[in-house]
């Protein structure tokens, strides 16, 4: 093999795990998605059973700005997760029809 084709397949290889999610990253998701879960319930909660006050308002804003914050990094995350699936794709398709004129595959 050839020089270039070796760093071609490096280069493909390289790509595709740094184009994915890794398994803390599917951790924080996670977390992140119980974490929003449980401050919508606490802001329900306040609304539904708390006296006015400003005390409550506060709160009730603090743990809105939190919310937006890991709503905003859940999307984050999706948009990674599509993204690297998306150029998975397409580094097969340019794998596959790279060479000179033949059809070679450097990853399944």
């Amino acid at each position: 093999m050839s020089s270039e084709i070796m760093h071609q397949i490096l280069q493909t290889m390289e790509n595709e795990v740094n184009s994915r999610p890794s398994a803390i990253e599917f951790e924080m998701a996670y977390q992140a998605r119980v974490a929003i879960d449980r401050i919508r319930f606490a802001i329900k909660h306040t609304e539904q059973f708390c006296p006015r006050s400003d005390q409550v308002r506060d709160a009730r804003m603090q743990l809105l700005d939190a919310l937006e914050r890991l709503e905003a990094l859940d999307r984050r995350f999706q948009e990674h997760s599509r993204n690297g699936r998306a150029s998975r794709r397409a580094g097969k398709e340019r794998a596959r029809d790279s060479g000179n004129g033949t059809r070679k595959e450097f990853c399944s």
